[in-house]
C-alpha cells in the first residue's frame, strides 16, 4: 500500500498515531456508524446532523485532541451543517440503545481484528470465556442546567455496568442507566441475557445477590464473586487449608445457597483467603463464592479473583489517558454517550496494542509498554498529522478488509521502537510521615531545604570529631 512520501514519514516517526487513525477510520467509517444508528435508534432521527458526525466530534474530546465539545465544533465547523446549539441538543438526545450499540460494534470489529493479528492474551482459564464485571458512576457535572443551579450537591449524570474481555482486553458490552443514584444491582437483570454457557463472570461483592447468582447458574455459566455479608448460606463441611496464593492462605469448604422465596438451593464452593495484609476497609480475610467444579483448584480461584483489578485498571486508563467523563455535559444521555465513545476509543487503542502483542509478544507489551506514552503521542501528534494528511487521504482505510488491515498494522508494529514507550515504574511507596499541626498556614520551601542542609552539615562535623 503506497500512500505517499509524507504518509511514510509519519509511519516512520510516529507509527502509533498512524495505526490509531487507520483503525479509527475503518471502525468509525461514516457508513458503518450511520448504519448502527438506523439499526439501534428507536425514536431519534437524522436530518442534517449525522450520527457519525457526533462520534467524530466527541472522539476528538475523548482522545484529548481538543479540550471541549465546543472547541471540536469550531475545528470541524466546515463539516457540521448545524449550529453549536443544535449539536449540543442532538447530543442530549442520543438514546442509550444507540450508545450501547456503538460499544458493541467496536468490540466485535476490534475483537476480530485482534484475533487476526494473533494479539490475544493468554486465556485466564482455558475452556471458559472469562468476563470481568464492574460498575462506574460518572462524576459530577458542572451546574449548567437550570435545575442544577439551585443546589450545591454534585450532579451525577448517570452510571454504567461494564463487561471486560481480559483475553483481548476490550470492553465487550455496557449497561447504561441515566439515574446516577440508582443501585447497581438494579441493572443486573440486563446482564444475564448477555451470558452464554461456559462463560465465567468475575465480580465484586456488590453484585453478590441471590437472583444474580441463581440466574448465572441457570444460564449454565460460572461465577467467582466476593461474598456479601448478608448472603444466606449454609455450611456443608469444615474449611480445609489448601495452600497459599499471592495475598494469603487459602481455605475451602462446601456450602449451599438458599433462595428463601422459592426454596431453591445452589451448591457452591466457599473459598476463604486469610490475608497477609488487611484491606483498606480493615478486612483480614475475604470469602469467595464459586460454582466452578473442583477441577479448578481453590488457589487458582483466588488468583483469578485478583484479575478483577484488570477492569479497575481499564477504568483508570479511561480517566487518566482518555477523557471518559465530560463535566460540561450535564444531560444524562449526552454524558453516557460520551462515556460510550470513550469505551469505543479504548477498544480502538486495544487494537493497536493487540498488533504490538502479535509482533513483540505479550510479556514485552504487558510489562514494558506505557499506556501513558502511547496516548500522549497520539494526542500530541494527531493534530499536526491531520493537517499534513487531511481526512480524504485516509478514506482508503474505510473499505479495506480486516485481513488486509491486520497485515498492515502488524507491518507498522514491526517498525516501532518500544523503548520510546517504556514504562518507568516507581519503587514501593514509603509510609507517610506524621505531620504535626502547623502553626502557620504557609511555609517557605527554600527555608526548609536550608534547614535540612544545615542539619546534614552538623551531622558531618560531629562524625569527623568522633573519628573512626
Amino acid at each position: 500500500m503506497v500512500l505517499g512520501e509524507i504518509f511514510e514519514r509519519f509511519v516512520e516517526q510516529s507509527p502509533i498515531c498512524v495505526m490509531q487513525r487507520a483503525v479509527m477510520e475503518n471502525v468509525f467509517s461514516p457508513a458503518k456508524l450511520d448504519a448502527i444508528f438506523h439499526t439501534a435508534a428507536v425514536a431519534q432521527y437524522e436530518r442534517e446532523l449525522l450520527f457519525s458526525t457526533l462520534v467524530d466530534v466527541t472522539s476528538l474530546v475523548v482522545c484529548r485532541i481538543t479540550p471541549s465539545i465546543h472547541a471540536a465544533y469550531v475545528r470541524l465547523r466546515d463539516r457540521i451543517p448545524v449550529s453549536v446549539k443544535a449539536l449540543y441538543d442532538k447530543l442530549s438526545h442520543v438514546e442509550l440503545s444507540t450508545a450501547r450499540a456503538l460499544v458493541q460494534h467496536t468490540a466485535s470489529t476490534v475483537g476480530t481484528l485482534i484475533e487476526r493479528m494473533k494479539g490475544c492474551r493468554a486465556p485466564l482459564l482455558p475452556g471458559f470465556r472469562v468476563r470481568i464485571l464492574d460498575g462506574n458512576h460518572l462524576s459530577g457535572s458542572e451546574h449548567r442546567l437550570g435545575v442544577l443551579r439551585g443546589t450545591a450537591a454534585g450532579a451525577l449524570p448517570g452510571q454504567a455496568l461494564v463487561l471486560l474481555d481480559p483475553q483481548r482486553m476490550i470492553i465487550e458490552d455496557v449497561i447504561l442507566c441515566e439515574d446516577g443514584h440508582a443501585q447497581e444491582r438494579s441493572l443486573l437483570d440486563q446482564v444475564l441475557p448477555i451470558l452464554q454457557p461456559r462463560d465465567l463472570v468475575i465480580d465484586d461483592r456488590n453484585f453478590c445477590t441471590i437472583s444474580f447468582l441463581f440466574g448465572i447458574a441457570q444460564r449454565q455459566a460460572r461465577f467467582i464473586t466476593r461474598q456479601h455479608g448478608r448472603m444466606p448460606w449454609q455450611s456443608r463441611g469444615q474449611p480445609r487449608y489448601l495452600g497459599k496464593c499471592e495475598t494469603g492462605r487459602v481455605y475451602e469448604q462446601a456450602v449451599v445457597l438458599v433462595d428463601r422465596a422459592t426454596g431453591r438451593e445452589l451448591k457452591l464452593r466457599r473459598i476463604t483467603v486469610k490475608l497477609k495484609k488487611p484491606t483498606r476497609d480493615g478486612d483480614t480475610e475475604i470469602h469467595l463464592l464459586t460454582n466452578l467444579s473442583a477441577k479448578v483448584k481453590a488457589v487458582r480461584v483466588a488468583t483469578l479473583y485478583l484479575k478483577r483489578w484488570t477492569l479497575e485498571t481499564a477504568f483508570q486508563e479511561l480517566t487518566v489517558h482518555l477523557r471518559c467523563e465530560l463535566n460540561t455535559l450535564g444531560y444524562p444521555k449526552a454524558a453516557l454517550f460520551a462515556f460510550c465513545v470513550a469505551l469505543s476509543c479504548y477498544n480502538l487503542l486495544a487494537a493497536v496494542k493487540g498488533a504490538l502483542r502479535g509482533v513483540h509478544g505479550e510479556p514485552t507489551v504487558e510489562k514494558k509498554l506505557s499506556n501513558f506514552h502511547l496516548t500522549e503521542e497520539i494526542s500530541g501528534v494527531y493534530r499536526g498529522m491531520m493537517i499534513a494528511l487531511p481526512p480524504e487521504q485516509w478514506e482508503i482505510f474505510q473499505a479495506i478488509s480486516q485481513t488486509e488491515l491486520a497485515k498492515t498494522l502488524r507491518r507498522w508494529a514491526q517498525r516501532i521502537d518500544l523503548g520510546n514507550y517504556r514504562k518507568h515504574p516507581r519503587g514501593p511507596k514509603k509510609p507517610r510521615p506524621a505531620r504535626p499541626n502547623a502553626k502557620f498556614h504557609h511555609v517557605s520551601t527554600k527555608k526548609l531545604l536550608e534547614e535540612k542542609r544545615l542539619r546534614q552539615k552538623r551531622k558531618q562535623l560531629v562524625a569527623k570529631k568522633a573519628g573512626p
